[in-house]
């Protein structure tokens, strides 16, 4: 049953990215200031707003670990950890590419530029501390702890265009203003259901991870068993 539930969000997920991208290629006009290129922010944004979904839930698993030291939520922690690093992957790409077409460089070290990029060094440094412990239990405890530390760069990122100068652009979203309209409503619009999508494809990656640390975890407790017989 949980296979064919899997299944079915993915193919969920890809069928309705497929169609945001007919709708964002060919239906959506080009933005009156960038051109084309404005295309890119429905998946720069969007993959932003996953990724540090996805690392705050991590922080909320972390917390519920280190109250009830359920392992199950270490196992939610790292994978939602993975999910958020790959979108900040897809995050820091996306806006490479953008700034080298509106900016004319690939990087600039932008206060927000530059925290983005800490965070996902942190994470990145996460996921590979948990690969240095084999102790289950410390592996965890250790984890749990980094992973709050780790929200910290996730805060300064979000804030940092409202505490420093910056060349990245403000919010343009209404949520983020008040409700003052900055974007098309059908860019907005579409914006938002693209970030469904990454969303809903996010939660298939975040699934299988679990199922594979779950696996992994039992084979280490059997190989520790086989160990001391």
């Amino acid at each position: 049953m949980k296979t064919k539930i899997l299944m079915a969000m993915a193919l969920f997920s890809g069928l309705y990215l497929v169609r945001n991208l007919y709708v964002i290629l060919l239906q959506l006009p080009d933005e009156a200031a960038q051109g084309a290129i404005y295309r890119i922010m429905y998946f720069h944004v969007p993959g932003w707003i996953t990724s540090f979904s996805a690392y705050f839930l991590a922080a909320v698993a972390s917390i519920y670990y280190l109250v009830k030291r359920d392992s199950r939520a270490d196992e939610f922690a790292v994978a939602l950890t993975e999910v958020g690093t790959i979108f900040t992957m897809l995050g820091l790409g996306t806006g490479m590419v953008w700034a080298r077409i509106i900016w004319g460089v690939w990087w600039v070290w932008d206060p927000r530029l530059t925290w983005a990029f800490i965070c996902f060094l942190i994470y990145a440094g996460y996921l590979l501390l948990r690969k240095t412990i084999d102790e289950p239990g410390q592996r965890a405890r250790i984890a749990a702890v980094v992973s709050l530390f780790a929200f910290v760069s996730v805060v300064i990122t979000y804030k940092s265009i409202d505490w420093w100068r910056t060349q990245h652009p403000g919010a343009v979203l209404s949520f983020r203003t008040g409700g003052e309209q900055r974007m098309d409503p059908a860019m907005e619009h579409m914006l938002f259901q693209n970030w469904f999508a990454l969303t809903a494809f996010a939660g298939v990656i975040m699934m299988l991870r679990l199922g594979q640390e779950r696996m992994q975890r039992e084979l280490d407790a059997l190989r520790r068993y086989t160990h001391n017989l």
